[in-house]
């Protein structure tokens, strides 16, 4: 945590990656409801109340209103939480009947609770969920019904423009090479980068390039909140020297170009020293333009699924499952290396995936009876329905594989990235997207077909996530993952950069605790996935269906939206969640 002195302008600006910066995560509203409460008064109904734990270290979050003298609430007061895509965000709801002022909960009567992830709410049907509150043996508690909505200021993106008039000059045998950082302000004081302009060489009255920024990356969605614009004069050996500041906001920036937004550049040293200091130039809003664009909420929200898909490396350099030193080996105190990747990556995949069933392959083995090489065999054994149910049928059938096939070579990927390519093929309406999640110990023997592969998997609705286990060398992996120079073979080069290469060593807790390796690789091998499905939909020109309804006969909404927007009846209008 970077205390507000210990702020290094220069080191963050170094350090800035545009393409790589963490970008404020969206807000999600939830709505909360709750039917057929335990009734706990004796002269009348329960007064319900609402509180929402949050998870990590499960602190008190926030709590709903108090209804009076309902069994059925429907609550006003909304929680809105940070959505982060690749973490898995745990959630406790905890509902009570209040019958005093005290803040204290030991001094009010238990109602029920109940555990969910805000992926499972935003990804069920609608993004409207209905669970049973439990918590109390015996008794029938009653349900919990939420629905989740993405708040519209999530969503703006602003394009600006701007130029500098009369900057000061710090080049010694020409003018200064100006650029721009913008900061924006945190609660703490502190300041968090946010972009960064190109270099105009050699001009003392500039004009940059307008560019695009998320309007919540500067601003979190607080119009009024503190943007620090610095201006530097670019040097070759990222020691850059400081002109000087100036400060806005994203309210004042919105009203475009105006005698508002020309803004003096000050050096506070320069002032300090000299009497007659004026400025060190001055900046101007030359143009600002504020649009909304589909978000990955919107396309899970009107009824998007992603279909996951596994593919296990079963190559001999993995060593004997047998053996203790074998990367495949089913230790019965911990999970191998493979079995947290795929745990890690699949539980939050599967809250956007609505029946649970996963096709599972492995390549590189040797199948019974007749000892045929296999780049693509369903680990339960089933050529015609590879799919397993849930993230532990896939593991189970990853350890029952491991007794019954040879583990051989070599290590070819293209023939798993075609299979799942022919699926992606059949649907490209934007109804379904596809992660094919690869584990391997090695490097890739067929690396001209993969690309190739991989290139042609660019143009569908599909993602591939490649996790390099054990300490082999991984070089050649990076050349899949497009980040710095996009896949090419026989010349084509791969539409979209849909590959995400990461060696799971960089990840592993050194105290031992897995489920924080877990979280951590899950956290950076899933972070591209909401752009890399935004982008194929946007090349497509596909737009987000309107939400869902909430289908009456599904097992998990057995109530529908209407019954949670309904007005309680004037006689049970008084409860607390």
């Amino acid at each position: 945590r970077i205390q507000p002195n210990d702020f290094s302008p220069m080191a963050a600006i170094r350090d800035f990656d545009p393409l790589n910066s963490t970008v404020p995560a969206t807000k999600i509203e939830i709505t909360v409801s709750c039917r057929n409460l335990l009734d706990m008064d004796t002269f009348s109904k329960s007064d319900p109340g609402n509180r929402l734990p949050f998870s990590r270290s499960l602190f008190d979050f926030g709590r709903t209103e108090v209804i009076d003298n309902t069994l059925n609430p429907d609550f006003v007061r909304k929680f809105v939480l940070d959505f982060f895509f690749e973490e898995k965000q745990n959630l406790r709801f905890d509902v009570y009947n209040v019958d005093t002022r005290s803040s204290n909960l030991s001094k009010h009567d238990f109602l029920g609770q109940m555990f969910c992830t805000l992926g499972e709410i935003i990804g069920s049907t609608g993004s409207r969920l209905e669970r049973t509150l439990s918590g109390i043996p015996g008794k029938k508690c009653g349900t919990i019904l939420f629905s989740a909505e993405e708040l519209s200021n999530c969503r703006d993106i602003a394009t600006m423009q701007l130029c500098a008039n009369k900057l000061d000059k710090k080049d010694f045998f020409g003018k200064s090479d100006p650029f721009l950082v913008f900061y924006r302000s945190n609660e703490d004081g502190t300041f968090t980068i946010c972009h960064k302009t190109e270099v105009i060489k050699n001009n003392l009255n500039p004009v940059w390039q307008p560019f695009t920024i998320p309007v919540r990356a500067l601003c979190n969605g607080d119009y009024d909140r503190t943007v620090k614009v610095d201006v530097y004069d670019w040097d070759r050996d990222g020691s850059h020297d400081f002109i000087g500041e100036f400060t806005t906001s994203y309210r004042e920036v919105s009203r475009g170009q105006s005698q508002f937004n020309v803004y003096e550049v000050l050096n506070p040293k320069k002032k300090g020293k000299k009497k007659k200091y004026v400025n060190s130039g001055t900046v101007t809003l030359l143009s600002f333009k504020v649009e909304s664009e589909c978000t990955f909420v919107d396309f899970i929200r009107g009824g998007t699924q992603l279909n996951f898909t596994v593919a296990i490396d079963f190559t001999a350099s993995n060593g004997n499952p047998s053996q203790p030193t074998s990367l495949h080996y089913m230790s019965p105190y911990q999970m191998n290396a493979y079995a947290m990747a795929l745990k890690a990556v699949g539980e939050i995949i599967q809250d956007y995936d609505s029946d649970k069933h996963f096709p599972a392959y492995g390549f590189g083995a040797k199948l019974p009876p007749d000892g045929k090489i296999s780049h693509a065999f369903p680990l339960n054994s089933n050529t015609e329905t590879p799919n397993c149910v849930g993230i532990e049928g896939v593991l189970e059938a990853y350890f029952q594989s491991l007794r019954t096939v040879q583990l051989y070579g070599p290590t070819n990927f293209a023939p798993v990235v075609n299979q799942v390519a022919r699926c992606a093929a059949e649907v490209t309406d934007g109804s379904q997207y596809f992660v094919l999640l690869m584990i391997t110990d090695g490097v890739i023997s067929d690396m001209a077909q993969t690309k190739e592969a991989v290139v042609n998997a660019a143009s569908l609705p599909m993602s591939i996530i490649i996790v390099g286990v054990g300490p082999a060398e991984f070089d050649a992996m990076e050349e899949l993952d497009g980040d710095e120079v996009r896949v090419s073979s026989r010349g084509r080069i791969a539409e979209r950069d849909i590959v995400q290469f990461v060696p799971f060593r960089d990840y592993i807790d050194r105290s031992g605790n897995q489920v924080l390796s877990m979280a951590r690789l899950a956290k950076d091998v899933l972070a591209e996935i909401p752009d890399q499905l935004l982008s194929f939909m946007k090349s497509r020109g596909i737009e987000p269906r309107p939400p869902l309804p909430a289908c009456s006969d599904s097992p998990s909404m057995s109530t529908t939206t209407t019954t949670t927007s309904t007005k309680p009846a004037p006689q049970e209008r008084n409860r607390h969640a």
